[in-house]
């Protein structure tokens, strides 16, 4: 039998996006860590989706701006603008007005031609240091919420979130949000299979967390006001379960509407969300720490309805009761290991 002439296709090989380069901006006390980590993170990414496409021609490219500079350490693709600029989180808290005005010139710039600007933690200060974000929603970390929120008042600030993506800027919260927040580029430069494929590769959680599964309550306490400073004092010792407002004015010296207003102004939230926030950070400490069911945890942080203390956890934290215990509880042996029967 004689053999087909008909030549087989050719493989197809996909044609790859033209590279694109972000450039990561190394400043005074920046965390190294950081910067190195990103690098390898765009490395790793752009090596699998080569791979993946059949494609030879480099598809992300990381390049960096060291000091206050625009010195580009390139390597021998030819030197691009970066269509991405990160300002990885600083070790230190920055300073008023402690970016150069040739970064800001160039972060402007930048952004004005179409480039993506991006920050970690406390690399937001610097970056609204530049004034774009004006009037924009970003996050930061959820300690520094208050100062950054005092030198920034026009910049609308969600420390609930760990990513903030607003189309042209891109914002994370915490040290380690620079995993999440380089997957999230991965996404949008690459695409939802090489973020994904990154992820799995270095056994890291896809971006889809929030920051306010980890921060903690931190009340204010230096706001001047005597009488509402002796309230919160007593509500960190006392029993909620059976706290009214009354029982609060009463201790501040002031009638009910004058001290609701008091409150609201040296604290930030009503008495009931305050003493919401109490409750649900003794549930989570009794969440990390033992293994009470959620009734039993419900009674002891105050509420007699199981179910209104879901709502509310839910409603802190961004997680239910079990999941918190999941993610954040002891690995108890009695959970994970059973005796044998004879």
């Amino acid at each position: 039998m004689a053999k087909s002439t008909k030549k087989e296709p050719k493989p197809t090989v996909a044609r790859s996006k033209k590279t694109a380069e972000i450039a990561l901006i190394s400043y005074p006390h920046v965390q190294q860590s950081a910067v190195s980590g990103l690098s390898d993170l765009f490395e790793i990414a752009d090596r699998l989706a080569r791979e993946r496409l059949g494609s030879q021609v480099p598809l992300l490219r990381i390049s960096h701006l060291s000091g206050w500079d625009r010195t580009y350490q390139t390597s021998s693709h030819g030197n691009l603008e970066p269509s991405v600029l990160v300002l990885p989180p600083t070790l230190q808290t920055p300073s008023p007005k402690s970016a150069s005005p040739a970064l800001i010139e160039y972060l402007k710039n930048r952004h004005k031609a179409g480039a993506i600007l991006a920050s970690v933690c406390l690399g937001a200060f610097v970056l609204a240091e530049s004034g774009l974000l004006s009037e924009r929603t970003v996050t930061t970390h959820w300690a520094y919420e208050k100062l950054f929120a005092s030198r920034f008042p026009g910049v609308h600030l969600d420390t609930n979130k760990l990513i903030v993506d607003d189309g042209d800027i891109i914002t994370a919260g915490g040290l380690m949000a620079w995993t999440d927040l380089g997957l999230k580029i991965i996404d949008r430069l690459l695409g939802p299979t090489s973020m994904l494929e990154t992820a799995r590769y270095m056994l890291v959680d896809p971006p889809g967390r929030e920051q306010r599964y980890y921060s903690v309550f931190a009340p204010r306490l230096t706001h001047g006001d005597a009488g509402i400073l002796k309230v919160q004092h007593w509500l960190q010792r006392a029993d909620l379960s059976d706290v009214s407002v009354r029982d609060m004015a009463k201790r501040a010296g002031l009638e009910e509407r004058t001290f609701l207003r008091h409150f609201h102004t040296a604290t930030g939230l009503t008495p009931i969300q305050y003493t919401q926030h109490l409750r649900v950070g003794r549930a989570r400490e009794v969440l990390e720490t033992s293994a009470e069911s959620i009734d039993e945890i419900a009674w002891r942080c105050g509420y007699g309805d199981s179910g209104a203390f879901r709502r509310v956890f839910a409603r802190v934290t961004g997680l239910t009761p079990n999941d918190y215990r999941r993610r954040f509880g002891p690995r108890l042996a009695a959970n994970t290991y059973r005796v044998p029967r004879s």
